[in-house]
């Protein structure tokens, strides 16, 4: 089994893959490519933490991120794939699906959200629909993040007294653990219909975050052509010098916020 990646190696390695991606952004801005990043998984497999360090230093210009709720009544009367053609890049573009239309391959089929047929007729068009995004030029990479059982228990249990993650854990979350073996095969028939050699899954071991955040990253910057985009040096103006006939207005004008950071620093336990 791999050892987890000792934090400092993992901070410099990341902040290494994390400049390599800006530098892809820009080759992305300069051709007019349009790149698309499908994550799926399990329930707290660690999707959302990878989408926000990949995106860190990204411009949402750029770089956008897509996280669909659940249709609306009007949505739900639309093709299956409809909405999602909405938030395809254009050109210049890469787009980060948080899921993505395998929601209906996943938590649709187990929950009953769809029906047999919908199911079926899915599974049937996704390969159809990505070839065609293929087809037009779209840079389409699939990712699949795999959590182990008693990793994802953890995670969950891990969210229930943090204050700042309870908001993670969802009924569809809960629900998710009694329905472990139906998404194991949900999950089993999505690959034997959807993982084609064109659009591939590429899976992700993610039971030690620090170790898939790594190795989804570096894989996805070796499977597309990027390189350096040439610049033009950027040098800062000199200030002019400053103009006699204007004088700020004071302070006292302006309501300011009030200095929290103040309080902090003349507590002696906080400040130390």
């Amino acid at each position: 089994m791999t050892a987890k990646v000792p934090k400092a190696v993992y901070e410099a390695e990341l902040f290494r893959l994390q400049s390599e991606l800006v530098t892809l952004q820009e080759w992305v801005r300069s051709t007019g490519a349009r790149v698309v990043v499908v994550f799926e998984g399990r329930d707290a497999a660690g999707k959302g933490g990878t989408i926000k360090r990949i995106a860190e230093y990204l411009s949402p210009r750029v770089a956008r991120i897509a996280a669909l709720p659940a249709p609306t009544e009007r949505e739900r009367g639309q093709w299956y794939f409809q909405r999602y053609i909405a938030h395809l890049p254009a050109a210049g573009e890469l787009v980060l699906f948080d899921r993505s239309w395998y929601n209906r391959a996943g938590v649709e089929k187990v929950m009953g959200f769809c029906t047999p047929e919908e199911h079926a007729l899915f599974l049937e068009q996704a390969p159809v629909f990505e070839r065609m995004l293929a087809d037009d030029g779209i840079l389409l990479r699939k990712y699949w993040f795999s959590v182990s059982d008693a990793e994802q228990l953890r995670r969950f249990r891990s969210r229930l007294h943090d204050p700042v993650r309870r908001w993670k854990l969802s009924p569809m979350d809960l629900e998710s653990i009694a329905r472990w073996e139906d998404y194991s095969r949900a999950k089993d028939e999505m690959f034997a219909h959807t993982d084609t050699p064109e659009n591939p899954w590429f899976v992700v071991e993610s039971d030690k975050k620090r170790n898939a955040r790594l190795n989804m990253m570096a894989h996805l910057l070796s499977t597309i052509p990027y390189r350096e985009v040439p610049h033009e040096p950027v040098h800062l103006p000199d200030r002019p010098p400053a103009r006699d006939d204007y004088e700020r207005p004071p302070r006292e004008l302006f309501t300011s916020v009030p200095d929290h950071a103040a309080t902090l620093a003349g507590d002696p336990e906080l400040s130390a």
